[in-house]
């Protein structure tokens, strides 16, 4: 650069610099507007489409059932479709040595030892030993705790009673007394163990077999019990009764 060029001075004066100060300024704007017009902007998103599980079908041509959970109502699982079902109340009738003797209601599928927790509870110092407290109750019948059943009890209904006394449906006859039928859905396991050619094994299986099946509905059922041949069957059929 010349030497003249670098010693020279310029001096815009009052007029210039004031010009140059409004250029500046009017340039800050135009690209302060530039900037903001160019800045990114939110464009709203449309709906977007449901998506739907499609079961693909299998090499035999049946689809697979989709693996996504089932919809569940606003109120929850309906009972139909709960695995838990609940089952319908049972009412039975309670009587002899228990703290409330008298009518009980317990959850359909309850056995004898809920109808005497039901009921309070056997008194102290009585012999359940004649109580199938795993056998399963059904609506209507009676569980006796130690007493004879009432003569219109309900099939299925267990005398527990131990003390001789008087012979009701069921139980076997004391000494003395006139010979009568053991009932097999009401016998205990000593009057089973009583008959002829039943011992204490072979009481066991019919009281299980009354456990899984309920009740027995014909004498001719007990041959489905192990150890009770055609021979032993015909020494019992004139002993016992449903």
């Amino acid at each position: 650069m010349p030497a003249a060029w670098r010693e020279a001075r310029v001096d815009p004066g009052r007029p210039g610099a004031t010009a140059l100060a409004l250029v500046a300024a009017a340039a800050a704007v135009v690209a302060a507007i530039g900037v903001w017009t160019e800045r990114p902007r939110a464009e709203p998103v449309g709906g977007l489409p449901a998506v739907a599980v499609v079961a693909e079908p299998t090499a035999t041509g049946v689809p697979e059932p989709s693996s996504a959970p089932a919809p569940v109502p606003a109120g929850g699982p309906s009972p139909a479709s709960s695995p838990g079902q609940p089952a319908v109340p049972l009412v039975v009738s309670v009587s002899g040595r228990v703290q409330h003797p008298g009518l009980v209601e317990v959850p359909g599928g309850a056995r004898v030892a809920d109808v005497l927790e039901a009921a309070g509870g056997a008194l102290p110092g009585t012999d359940l030993a004649g109580l199938n407290l795993a056998r399963r109750v059904v609506d209507g019948e009676q569980v006796a705790v130690a007493v004879p059943p009432a003569p219109d009890a309900a099939p299925g209904a267990v005398g527990g009673a131990r003390d001789p006394g008087p012979t009701g449906p069921g139980t076997a006859a004391g000494p003395g007394a006139p010979p009568g039928r053991v009932d097999l859905n009401l016998a205990t396991p000593d009057q089973l163990d009583a008959l002829p050619g039943v011992g204490p094994v072979t009481a066991q299986r019919i009281l299980e077999w009354r456990t899984r099946n309920g009740r027995f509905a014909r004498v001719e059922q007990l041959r489905e019990i192990e150890g009770i041949g055609e021979r032993r069957f015909g020494q019992l059929r004139e002993l016992v009764r449903v």
